[in-house]
């Protein structure tokens, strides 16, 4: 499939932006004008100023000696960048590919794209229409390079769409700015009388070098697509991402839910091909009035199983506002991983009916809470109790040693001990009683103790002596004593809770 271009050219970016937010001066004779040596300068001049010669450059004053009634509004410089990146974005739904070129073009790679609009020639006409319907003026042009694509769009009078391996022939009657060349190098054609790009596409590269320098040669080479031209999207292209137009503006939840289905339909295809599950998904629909919804799930482990993957995003569909109505669905998986083929087996029939239900339950958890209500827990190579299990980064992750079973461990083991007040008359036997966060527990009975020593190749310390016992009320708890005994000294801290 050859690589296609549109370029995007507004004609009067800034004035037009200006009418949109003072619907009063449409019609009207204005410019845009900023302080520049001590003088007012034009910057921006309305297509009726344009029309009677107030150009950029021009000092307000002359102008003004001309058309006393001009108005003049002060300019805001980096206005024009901010308005070319939002709209950028917004050509988004056309388009993931949608680039910036200053001053005043938007470079979309349409590759394809077009025939979701049902040929180049609906696809460009629904473009121009809205943006026409929001009140700008534009002249567009698509080819097979961007340079070919911006000289028609600028130059062009007639045939706006060039056909494929056409840019030649469209190039030839256009005059040599259509190549981005600089104004010294134009100056130096305009004496020579090259007023056509035809004078000279076909004189020997040596000559055009040693005349014009490597620039035009460079420039003539991009549009023609003999050298490769790089243009950065305003956003990052997710390599694994569906879209999916709508004819008419998707306003009901049935439509939304029907929209996710068929995309997931489509992306579950492409990685179950690849061997491949998301661990993170992000559903987003792009509003006729340019904002945009979205909402986002995240998996335990990689999957591309449709009907698992739809029951969570139908969670959060209810959150998604159509307003006037969505006319582009978009489904991204920014994270995706290798899918064991045994994994996958969980959602035949074959496969076991509880891994199936606690997979669900841990993504609908996820879901409703969050990843982060969601902890798996291993044990780790360490006796220090604090430092003997760790996070697992997934489901998946196996152990590197054995849960400890020869001796009792709690179930919930505190971060960090706390500090208890104990009496304990005999060296190396349980307290007979404690007192915890105000009250006092007597101790009934009691194993222990255990001596768990500092792992001395990490820090330094006094070891423990820890102590399963059972207060008055039948609850258990994990205590220990600090050191070694001391009747004046003993410091005993309470570290976690039995069932």
């Amino acid at each position: 499939m050859p690589q296609r271009f549109a370029t995007i050219w507004f004609r009067h970016l800034i004035t037009d932006w200006t009418v949109i937010e003072r619907p009063d001066l449409k019609g009207e004779q204005f410019v845009l004008a900023a302080p520049e040596r001590g003088r007012l300068v034009v910057k921006a001049s309305s297509s009726l100023a344009l029309a009677n010669s107030i150009e950029v450059g021009m000092l307000v004053a002359d102008a003004k000696a001309l058309f006393p009634s001009l108005e003049v509004i002060d300019d805001k410089p980096g206005k024009a960048d901010e308005l070319l990146e939002a709209l950028a974005e917004w050509c988004i739904r056309y388009t993931p590919f949608a680039a910036v070129n200053l001053p005043d073009c938007l470079i979309l790679d349409i590759t394809g794209c077009a025939y979701l609009w049902g040929g180049e020639r609906a696809y460009l006409k629904e473009i121009v229409v809205k943006l026409k319907n929001i009140g700008y003026d534009v002249s567009v042009a698509i080819a097979d390079t961007i340079g070919a694509s911006w000289a028609v769009s600028h130059y062009g009078q007639r045939k706006r769409i060039i056909d494929v391996n056409g840019q030649e022939n469209a190039l030839l009657t256009l005059p040599p700015a259509a190549l981005r060349l600089d104004d010294i190098v134009l100056e130096r054609m305009q004496k020579l009388g090259f007023y056509q790009i035809r004078n000279f596409i076909n004189m020997p590269r040596s000559v055009l070098r040693r005349r014009f320098g490597q620039q035009l040669l460079d420039r003539i080479d991009q549009a023609l697509g003999n050298a490769i031209e790089i243009i950065q999207p305003v956003q990052p292209i997710v390599p694994y991402q569906e879209r999916l137009p709508c004819l008419e503006p998707i306003v009901t939840a049935t439509g939304i839910q029907i929209a996710l289905r068929r995309l997931l339909k489509m992306l579950c295809g492409r990685l179950a091909k690849e061997g491949k599950g998301l661990r993170s998904a992000i559903f987003k629909g792009h509003r006729v009035d340019g904002k945009m919804e979205q909402i986002d799930i995240v998996t335990n482990s990689g999957s591309h199983h449709v009907e698992h993957l739809f029951r969570l995003f139908e969670l959060k569909i209810s959150t998604i506002e159509p307003d006037l109505g969505i006319e582009l669905f978009l489904l991204e998986a920014p994270v995706v991983e290798d899918v064991d083929p045994v994994q996958e087996t969980l959602w035949n029939l074959s496969g076991s009916a509880d891994d199936v239900s606690l997979m669900e339950l841990l993504d609908r958890l996820a879901g409703r809470a969050g990843m982060q209500s969601i902890q798996r827990y291993l044990p780790d190579e360490h006796h220090w109790p604090e430092r003997s299990i760790k996070v697992a980064a997934s489901l998946t992750e196996k152990p590197e040693t054995n849960w400890r079973t020869d001796r009792p461990r709690p179930v919930h083991l505190l971060l960090d001990p706390l500090p208890i007040q104990a009496t304990s008359p005999v060296p190396d036997y349980p307290p007979m009683l404690f007192r915890y966060k105000g009250e006092v527990h007597t101790i009934k009975r009691a194993d222990g103790p255990e001596r768990i020593e500092r792992e001395w190749w990490l820090e330094q310390g006094l070891h423990r002596d820890y102590y399963c016992v059972e207060d008055q009320f039948g609850a258990r708890y994990w205590i220990f004593r600090l050191g070694h005994y001391d009747e004046n000294n003993s410091k005993w801290f309470i570290h976690g809770f039995f069932s």
